[in-house]
């Protein structure tokens, strides 16, 4: 085989279709798409109303350098942004292809911030043990995901992490911690704080409470430190809020968002920022150092925009909240059932399950078994200390009806049930 594919010695089946929910392989038989791919496809597959959207597109302008031009799609996806941005406190967007990009935008603009303003020795960023944060050598530096870190340690640069825990440590000791790690740097040296409102594929919907990040945010501007959230996998609907930071009242300087953006019908992410954020920068150099061959293509712009205009349209945040509430509380009923079963969490069709660390391999043989019963589940570590391969994701596509959501629970049980005969 001439594809690459993540583990080298598994012959994968080949998806031939795709609609709604479902994706089909070559025999025709169905999944359902319980994680929307990478937990992105948060409108489903071969939508009715985003195809024709970018079939016109495509009829229309497919690619400019945005160093020779600008585009009307870009600029009417920027300013939906803009408008559906916490407060409309995000005036400025910069696009780019994936996530990733996004969150090394975002370290990009924080220090050219610093730097604008006389302040160069500002390059450091503080983020959280249990995070996530992108698989390139820069975001990767700012993620604690052991098992996604582990070969490239010695590339990665030594940024200071927090390791007090979300739900078990009192607010208390995370705050204390991070002034402790502020001050022992010394904040005219950090450039950022980096963080997931809730945190994806390193803590299983690890969600802190209510009065983290505005205490967590209060510090920074204590400090003289940016905010950067990073809501690539929870922002545009998927937590049932545009924005996850909504549920905290909190506006971050820098959001990096992706995943929903593109919704899976097109390579595209996102860094917003404030304001403040540009001003210094369009009043000093005029440039922000950064960008791709691909940042803010008229067709990825577009199909985007249709996306937000469909979820905005269609009132798809309240079927996320309605959906997420009803499988939340079957997976809470079924914990007190199986007692492999430790944690259910997360907001909207955001769902993480944490199973019993100690049933090594566990995870694994649920996903497997989730994938022959037809139900597509996504992999995430948990535990105290974020190393157990132990958690999946429930996050289907925000279009999910009830009888699609009653399948995926009788696949998902099913599954179970199987594993323990």
């Amino acid at each position: 085989m001439h594809n690459i594919q993540p583990l080298l010695n598994k012959t994968y089946l080949k998806a031939k279709s795709a609609r709604g929910v479902y994706i089909y392989d070559e025999s025709g038989k169905p999944y359902l798409d319980g994680s929307s791919g990478a937990v992105a496809c948060s409108l489903g597959h071969s939508h009715p109303k985003v195809l024709p959207a970018i079939k016109q597109q495509l009829d229309k302008l497919q690619f400019v350098y945005r160093s020779q031009f600008g585009s009307e799609e870009a600029e009417q996806l920027a300013t939906k942004l803009f408008e559906l941005s916490v407060d409309k406190s995000h005036a400025h967007t910069f696009f780019v292809n994936s996530g990733t990009e996004a969150i090394e935008t975002a370290m990009k603009v924080a220090l050219q911030y610093w730097q604008e303003q006389g302040q160069p020795e500002k390059k450091h960023f503080i983020s959280r043990w249990k995070s996530y944060h992108g698989i390139t050598v820069g975001a990767l530096s700012l993620s604690g995901h052991a098992l996604r870190r582990q070969r490239f340690e010695n590339s990665l640069e030594k940024y200071p992490l927090l390791h007090a825990d979300l739900e078990r440590d009192s607010l208390e000791i995370q705050t204390k911690e991070f002034i402790g790690v502020v001050e022992k740097t010394g904040a005219k040296h950090i450039a950022a704080f980096v963080a997931e409102p809730i945190v994806g594929a390193a803590g299983t919907a690890l969600t802190p409470p209510s009065e983290y990040y505005p205490a967590m945010k209060e510090i920074c501007e204590d400090y003289g430190i940016l905010f950067i959230a990073d809501e690539v996998m929870t922002g545009l609907g998927r937590t049932g809020k545009w924005f996850s930071l909504e549920y905290w009242n909190t506006i971050a300087d820098i959001v990096a968002i992706g995943k929903s953006l593109g919704a899976g019908y097109a390579p595209i992410a996102a860094t917003m920022m404030t304001e403040k954020v540009l001003a210094p920068i369009r009043k000093g150099s005029g440039l922000i150092m950064s960008g791709h061959t691909y940042s803010g293509n008229p067709l990825s712009c577009a199909t985007a925009l249709k996306v937000l205009q469909v979820v905005e349209e269609d009132n798809l945040l309240a079927n996320v909240n309605d959906k997420g509430a009803y499988i939340k509380n079957k997976l809470m009923e079924w914990k007190s059932k199986y007692s492999f079963i430790d944690v259910v969490r997360g907001k909207g069709l955001m769902i993480g399950v944490e199973f019993d660390p100690s049933m090594k391999g566990l995870q694994a043989r649920i996903i497997d078994q989730c994938f022959n019963n037809g139900l597509l589940v996504y992999p995430a570590v948990g535990g105290p200390y974020g190393k157990d391969e132990n958690g999946i994701l429930i996050s289907p596509p925000f279009i999910i009806n009830q009888h699609e959501t009653d399948e995926l629970l009788t696949k998902f049980e099913k599954s179970l049930k199987e594993l323990i005969a």
